[in-house]
This record gives structure tokens, sequence and C-alpha cells, in this order.
């Protein structure tokens, strides 16, 4: 499959300190799902920054979508942010926006119609859970309600590649398991999707689901090789 994302020998460091990524290497097929996982301060956060182009790296190259997002000048970097969607830790929705306005967003940006928007952004928010809630102001609304408003958000436009940093945490596990549905569903559509967990019990909910691991700033499966569930070994080989 073509690959829509390459890494190579990626570096990112923060000031003068020591690298908070290293060497990092991998490409994304397109249409792939991957669960990236590691340890708190592994480079979780930062790998997806460098994912959704809002950090630089210090060294190497990456592509996306065929492009050098490093070389890229500025002004065409928007461009290339409008075919990614993104789901923050800290959610960052638009706190004087209504839940429906927030989730219609990339819409308008992307120049949809107003006629054109009420019904797959109110067929989002009964997909999350939220029908009732469209006019309610993120403030008024629960961590979880807020996590859920940011995922739609970030699905509506049916990106070409999704990435979501955490999205189950602020969630109970029903609801865990719908918006992973949703996920898959975005997936078998053609996304490419990256979703940085602790919660290793997710990698079960996806089927053929690629996994890579950071640790201390290395990625341990460079290849992308790992599945889950692991696949059976070959006759002759050991088990």
């Amino acid at each position: 499959m073509t690959s829509i994302v390459q890494f190579e020998n990626v570096g990112l460091r923060y000031g003068t300190g020591a690298e908070t990524l290293s060497d990092v290497s991998f490409s994304l097929a397109r249409g792939s799902f991957y669960f990236l996982t590691g340890p708190s301060g592994a480079g979780k956060t930062s790998l997806l920054k460098l994912l959704y182009l809002s950090q630089r790296p210090s060294r190497g190259l990456i592509r996306l979508f065929g492009e050098d997002a490093v070389m890229l000048p500025r002004k065409r970097l928007p461009g290339l942010r409008r075919r990614i969607g993104v789901v923050f830790q800290d959610f960052r929705l638009v706190p004087h926006l209504s839940a429906f306005d927030n989730i219609a967003l990339p819409l308008r940006i992307g120049g949809m119609e107003d006629k054109d928007i009420q019904a797959p952004v109110n067929e989002m928010l009964s997909w999350v859970g939220l029908g009732d809630r469209a006019s309610a102001r993120p403030a008024t609304l629960s961590g979880g309600e807020q996590q859920r408003v940011a995922i739609a958000r970030a699905v509506i436009g049916r990106p070409d590649l999704l990435v979501a940093d955490e999205p189950t945490g602020n969630v109970d596990p029903d609801m865990a398991a719908r918006l992973l549905h949703l996920f898959e569903g975005l997936n078998k559509l053609g996304t490419t999707i990256v979703v940085a967990t602790h919660d290793i019990h997710l990698l079960s909910r996806i089927q053929n689901a690629n996994m890579m691991r950071l640790d201390r700033g290395r990625l341990s499966d460079p290849t992308g090789a790992l599945r889950y569930p692991p696949r059976p070994p070959e006759d002759g080989q050991n088990r």
C-alpha cells in the first residue's frame, strides 16, 4: 500500500537538553491503523506533534502525503494540516463556541456551506452520545463530554490521517468501545490512524491493528511489524 507518512532518522530536541526523540524511522501505509504505546515520558506526545505538524524536528526527514514537511514553506503547511484530524489530550475546544459549532469548525474551514453542515454534525453528535448537548459550551460539559466533542471534531471531515493522544482516557469503557468503533469505521474508509495510549487492552479491540512502542525516545519496533494479536509463528519457528 502507498506510504503517506515517512520518518527517516528523526531527532527532536527541546532547547539544549537531551534529545526527546532519537533516530526515529518508520513509514505508515495508507489505510493502516497504529497504536503508539510506551511508558510516560517516552516521547509519544512529541512524536504526535511531529505527525500533525505542530513541531518541526531537530534533524531528519519527514514526508507527509508525498511532501517534505521539514522543508515545506510555512505558507503551505495549513494545506497539509487540513488533511489531518487531531484529538488533543487537553481537547483544545474553542470556549465561546457550542458543541455543535466546535464540531462543525473543520467543515466550515473547508468551505462547506451551512445548509450542508447541519445533518453530518447532528449525526456525529448522536454517535458520540451528545445529541441533547448541541448548544452547550465547553465550560458546561464534563471532561468526558469535552473529549467526545474533540473526537467528533477530529473525524467529521474524514481526514486522510487521524492522530489521537489518549482519546479514551476520560470516558467510560462502553463509550471507549464506541469511540474505537468510530475510529475503525473511519479507518475502513481509508483514513490512516495513529492512537497513542497507555491502555494495552485497547489493542485487542481493533482487528489487524499495528503497534509501535516508544521507549526513552526510540522506537523498539521501527518497522511497524508488531501486530496485535501477535501473528502465530510459522512451522519450524520457535514458539
